[in-house]
């Protein structure tokens, strides 16, 4: 259960006063609060100022210059509304102070408030920007009119928040007024002297200092205030991830024994020796399933770094040791290309090896449902459908996911349920910078592949604008005249399924005037089926120019295609052109990419294109990648749930998160049952960054 405590910032919105229906729901939109729920007080604390204005320069008329912000004390001489008929003349006001004279401009300024707010003969703090008309000083619409005995309502340091259409500046801050009120008094989750050492406020200090500053340096990006909001941040998300961690691992593994013969003979089939990488992350799996607690491994390799075959020897060891493996993938098109891959070899190892697609005829089905539940089947491959209730492993031992991004921390604890002493090895093609690894994979260990296997060629990359479209085609035509394949991919225009599929369309109406039968479209409306009949076709060699849309991002493997065009390259996002691009260079001939974009280019994506063109190392590429949009779009945040931040800027508090990972790590080891004061007050952290899901996990005693 919520402390009691907390009860105040889980208030809906609704509770505060002046909040009505038609205010409450725009906010519960503006929040993002979860379906079904409405806004809550802690939405407005979380919600972080974008600036401050800084009205704290208080002059003379004569000393205010222009594009200045001051607030000046002011005497109401006279009004000069628009003539009757003429609304878009301003509405003027004449004052002065002792060092000289000032006009304040209301356009469109009716029903009299203007007259009210400033009556004549009286004297009224004003406050706002100065500008010149006519030789003469004036505050066009002040920003606060104030009588001189209300003084202390004039916020004189004011944070300046993102807004959305119907919310006003005046309204937010009325409400962050009242939730800044509503902090209650919390125990402190950071040791003592971390705090002392780092000058932090506590919480709810930190809170008033962001929301209600007195001094613009209380605002600033790296003042205290924010660092202590963003490692609070930081270090939920890390006590929730080594929660799970500790969920995962305390469940007993099993201790595996290996004889070396299968994987010996797996060895021997491959066409290729293992790079040094691949043995070491190959070492550390072993290590890990060997060991009695239950593996909990990242292995990020860059595209074409051979990921597949260290998860294959990995399953194959899990065979030698008598349980079963299963390698799952996000799409039925590349589970059924890791079988093509991996089937050849278990066959002659001795190894059974069956794919299990949601579309596969009863029988072969039940066949290989019987295969799985008496163990003759070793080895399993197809997607999430793998873990569907009426699949009975007879051990299953290793699980290995591909394409990590679209699985979460909840299908991490979902799917370590389905073994019970299941081993986890998740693969990922998307090189992952260290910060990004820490903030959604700090449960895990991690394994890299750095280097690419023997025999891969360089990729030449250029980049050319669509004008020179004519040419491309005419070069395109000698090189599949002498044997070559080639990729043409289309961007998703707008978010619309619709529409992406028009683009490419046209694409392949276009080309197929040149190629005729020679080119075929493959796009994400088509059934799984087709997809794959084109596929095979262009793997066989039939079709020599494939239009597709992004489908062929991840893991399509056809050696002998060696160009790639990615047209609108400007529309995509760095690692989407590195995955792309990765495509090609598969065989042993030299490959080339070509990067086409329409004019005008943005800043940002020049940048990407040059960053592209510029080196194959996707480590690189996504540490670049990093700085040029923020963390959310690289992990492809927006379909797969991963957490956001809200107080933490990634680009600038990056070096918390080493700290918080370190100290949430030493808290569990030390508390793992969190209980105590300093456990108590580490459960309030994660209810007031909603990781309940954490709650249940933590270890009775």
């Amino acid at each position: 259960m919520r402390p009691e405590t907390l009860q105040p910032l889980f208030r809906s919105l609704h509770t505060i006063k002046g909040v009505g229906d038609k205010l409450a729901a725009l906010l519960t939109r503006f929040f993002g609060a979860p379906e079904g729920q409405e806004a809550i007080v802690l939405d407005i604390l979380m919600h972080m100022p974008s600036g401050v204005v800084d009205r704290r320069r208080q002059v003379g008329i004569g000393e205010a210059y222009l594009n200045q912000i001051v607030t000046l004390k002011l005497h109401i001489d006279r009004h000069q509304p628009p003539p009757q008929g003429k609304p878009h003349v301003p509405h003027r006001v004449f004052a002065h102070d002792e060092t000289g004279d000032i006009n304040l401009v209301f356009f469109r300024a009716q029903g009299g408030w203007v007259e009210k707010a400033l009556p004549v003969g009286e004297e009224r703090f004003v406050s706002g920007k100065i500008d010149f008309f006519n030789g003469e000083k004036q505050i066009t619409h002040p920003d606060y009119i104030v009588e001189v005995e209300k003084f202390d309502s004039l916020p004189l340091v004011e944070p300046v928040y993102p807004l959305t259409n119907g919310l006003s500046s005046k309204a937010l801050a009325k409400l962050v007024r009242q939730a800044v009120d509503t902090i209650p008094e919390l125990p402190e989750w950071i040791g003592g002297s971390t705090v002392a050492q780092r000058k932090w406020p506590s919480f709810a200090q930190s809170m008033r200092m962001v929301h209600l500053p007195e001094n613009p340096a209380d605002d600033e990006i790296f003042a205290p205030a924010r660092q202590r909001l963003a490692y609070d941040e930081y270090l939920a998300g890390q006590i929730t991830l080594q929660l799970v961690r500790s969920s995962m691992v305390s469940v007993r593994g099993t201790s595996r024994i290996f004889t070396g013969e299968v994987t010996a003979k797996v060895s021997s089939l491959l066409p290729f020796t293992l790079t040094e990488g691949q043995n070491a992350a190959l070492g550390e799996i072993m290590a890990d399933l060997a060991a009695p607690e239950r593996m909990s491994r990242l292995l990020q390799g860059d595209v074409g770094s051979g990921k597949t075959v260290v998860a294959l020897m990995a399953m194959a060891a899990m065979a030698e040791s008598g349980a079963q493996s299963a390698l799952m993938a996000p799409t039925e098109l590349l589970a059924s290309q890791h079988f093509r891959t991996i089937k050849p070899i278990c066959d002659a190892a001795g190894l059974g090896c069956a794919l299990l697609t949601g579309k596969m005829p009863a029988a072969e089905r039940r066949k290989i449902l019987a295969g799985l539940a008496d163990g003759s089947i070793h080895i399993a491959v197809g997607t999430h459908a793998l873990f569907q209730s009426d699949i009975d492993f007879k051990d299953l031992g290793l699980t290995v996911v591909d394409e990590q991004h679209r699985f979460g921390v909840h299908q991490r604890l979902a799917l370590s349920e389905k073994g019970r002493h299941t081993d986890l090895l998740v693969m990922t093609a998307t090189p992952i910078p260290r910060t990004l690894v820490l903030t959604h994979f700090g449960d895990m260990d991690v394994s890299v592949l750095r280097e690419k296997p023997k025999g891969r060629q360089p990729i030449d990359t250029a980049v050319m604008s669509i004008n020179d479209y004519d040419r491309v085609v005419g070069r395109l035509v000698a090189r599949l005249g002498e044997g070559a394949q080639a990729y043409w991919v289309c961007p998703l225009v707008e978010e619309s399924e619709t529409l992406e599929v028009v683009s490419a369309e046209d694409r392949f109406a276009e080309l197929q005037k040149v190629f005729g039968d020679q080119v075929a479209l493959v796009h994400g409306r088509m059934s799984a089926a087709a997809k794959q009949e084109v596929m095979n076709r262009f793997k066989a060699n039939e079709i020599k120019l494939l239009v597709a849309t992004t489908v062929i991002e991840v893991g399509v493997d056809v050696p002998n295609a060696t160009i790639m065009i990615i047209e609108h390259s400007e529309r995509f996002g760095l690692a989407q052109l590195h995955q792309l691009r990765g495509r090609v260079g598969r065989g042993s001939q030299r490959s080339a990419c070509l990067l086409l974009y329409k004019d005008p280019l943005s800043e940002t994506a020049r940048a990407r294109l040059e960053t592209i063109k510029s080196t194959e190392d996707g480590f690189v590429i996504a540490e670049r990648d990093l700085e040029l949009r923020g963390q959310g779009d690289i992990l492809g945040t927006r379909q797969s749930g991963m957490p956001g931040y809200r107080l933490a800027v990634p680009d600038v508090h990056r070096h918390l998160l080493e700290f918080a990972h370190d100290d949430a790590k030493a808290l569990l080891q030390r508390n793992p049952a969190l209980s105590g004061d300093e456990g108590e007050a580490a459960r309030t952290l994660l209810y007031l960054f909603r990781k309940d899901l954490a709650i249940p996990l933590i270890r009775a005693g």
